[in-house]
């Protein structure tokens, strides 16, 4: 593939898990070398690391040296530069040379603001939740989600001339990644950032390149994720119109194969004075007849060989019949419930059509309380009552999704847990949630975002009276996120989601609750 982007550009890298968005950005950053072709990158590269490259020892107030050196050497010759100049007449011999250096040494102060550098790590270190944090803190004493907003922070604060981001909103609450998205937007130079957060794509990128297999390789589209996803329902409606015209015309070519080939253009005996006649008739109309099936029988091969394949089904629920309905349509109430030191709630009543999205600070007890629902987690452990309709069937999706016998395959264990006869009716392979090579792996050697996958399959083909998700877009690629969110309007009976994603809860379709922070 070729990439270019201009200062200015802003270039956002989607795809599923495996596409490359990485490995693309460790190319550009210089990190890795490709095996063929090649990479031009400016000298002022700047890569947000899985890691933070300092020693654990070192301080926060180090890594914004580090961050400030280079503005803070600007500043400096620009100062030695103004001496200089001041001490030089204009028609000396060096003069020129100063100018010229001075002037080169302007224009990259100017670019990386210098100036603003301090008061900009400050704004930086407020921004990304950092501020309140004793500067000579040791990076070991940090916990992980903080070394990387610090790390990101120390980029923000640099200003690089190509900024490259690896799932920048990581560990970013909604005002930090708003913070995020109103500097990025701000810089000068190139951006080019690998995301799954559609809040972030479409806030910042000027672009979006899709990673995922495709016929022409990786695509590019211009503006955000809401651009994006026109683009692609366009792409899938041409798609689906192609393929539907195409099965049209196959079965008018195999009719007309097969029964024009047998039509015989006179059907009647000729009389004893017209033989002649007509056999040379009977000839010239075969032969405009074999002429038309051999054309056809062409065209078919031609088609069934090249024809396109069917679209992939969205990710859809099917609504479950509800066992015994309560007159007052309540599937689940909760009163009291106290989990000590994880999670307090005075009542929640949850009926067969709600949806309810679980919002608050992590520790708030989002996880904790859709384990409550589960049944995983009884009430007597604190105290409360849960009231469940009789025969009500729950599926939780947890964070970490755990099978009882890893060795088995994910099409073996998708088919254990809803049935072969609904496998074979919602085939794994049909939902595009693993590729064709994992359906054959044993569960155990999946990763945790195929392992989550796999379990939201089972959910889907067999989906219960209540469906709980728990940050169910984690490891979906966008696309993938896009369908499950279309698919949770329609169905399947009560949905509770506990999510952090932006996108999906400023578009959530039912009630909010909020958890408050733990005390």
């Amino acid at each position: 593939m070729s990439l270019t982007a201009a200062p200015g550009h802003r270039v956002g890298l989607i795809g599923e898990n495996g596409a490359g968005k990485s490995t693309l950005l460790r190319l550009l950053a210089g990190v890795d070398e490709p095996d063929g072709g090649a990479v031009t990158r400016p000298a002022d590269v700047g890569f947000l690391h899985q890691e933070m490259p300092f020693d654990p020892a070192a301080t926060i107030a180090d890594v914004l040296d580090e961050a400030l050196r280079e503005a803070r050497e600007d500043l400096g010759e620009l100062d030695r530069l103004t001496t200089a100049l001041a001490a030089t007449p204009p028609e000396g011999p060096d003069h020129a040379a100063l100018l010229a250096a001075y002037g080169v040494r302007l224009e990259r102060a100017q670019d990386h603001a210098a100036w603003d550098a301090d008061r900009r790590a400050e704004i930086t270190l407020a921004g990304l939740g950092l501020g309140g944090i004793d500067p000579s803190r040791a990076l070991a004493t940090l916990s992980g989600g903080q070394r990387a907003r610090l790390a990101l922070a120390a980029l923000l604060v640099r200003r690089p001339t190509a900024l490259l981001l690896d799932e920048p909103t990581n560990h970013l609450d909604d005002d930090a990644a708003a913070f995020l998205e109103e500097q990025v937007r701000a810089l000068p130079g190139v951006v080019v950032a690998a995301s799954h957060d559609r809040a972030f794509l479409d806030a910042v990128c000027t672009d979006l390149i899709d990673l995922d297999p495709a016929v022409d390789g990786p695509t590019r589209y211009g503006g955000g994720y809401t651009a994006y996803q026109a683009a692609k329902q366009a792409e899938r409606d041409r798609w689906e119109r192609r393929f539907a015209d195409e099965q049209s015309e196959l079965a008018a070519l195999r009719h007309a194969v097969a029964t024009t080939s047998r039509t015989i253009a006179a059907n009647r005996g000729p009389r004893d004075n017209n033989k002649m006649s007509f056999g040379l008739l009977t000839n010239r109309v075969e032969q405009q007849i074999s002429r038309r099936v051999r054309n056809a029988a062409r065209r078919l091969d031609d088609l069934e060989r090249h024809q396109v394949r069917r679209p992939p089904p969205p990710l859809r629920f099917a609504a479950p019949a509800l066992a015994n309905p309560s007159p007052d349509g309540t599937l689940l109430a909760l009163r009291d419930i106290r989990v000590p030191g994880r999670l307090a709630l005075d009542r929640l009543d949850l009926t067969a059509t709600d949806r309810v999205l679980v919002t608050g600070p992590n520790g708030a007890g989002k996880s904790t309380l859709l384990a409550v629902l589960a049944g995983q987690l009884g009430a007597a452990a604190g105290g409360g009552e849960v009231r469940r309709r009789a025969h009500l069937r729950v599926g939780l999706l947890a964070q970490d999704s755990v099978f009882d016998r890893p060795e088995r395959t994910a099409a073996d264990t998708y088919a254990r847990a809803v049935g072969q006869r609904r496998a074979e009716t919602v085939p794994l392979g049909g939902l595009g949630l693993l590729a064709p090579r994992e359906l054959g792996r044993p569960v155990g050697e999946l990763s945790v975002g195929q392992r989550r996958r796999l379990a939201l399959a089972i959910l889907v083909a067999d989906p219960p009276d209540l469906l709980l998700l728990d940050e169910p877009t984690n490891h979906l690629s966008p696309r993938l996120a896009d369908e499950l969110q279309d698919a949770l309007g329609p169905g399947p009976g009560a949905i509770v989601v506990a999510s952090h994603d932006r996108w999906l809860r400023s578009r959530w379709p039912g009630r909010e609750l909020r958890l408050p922070a733990p005390a």
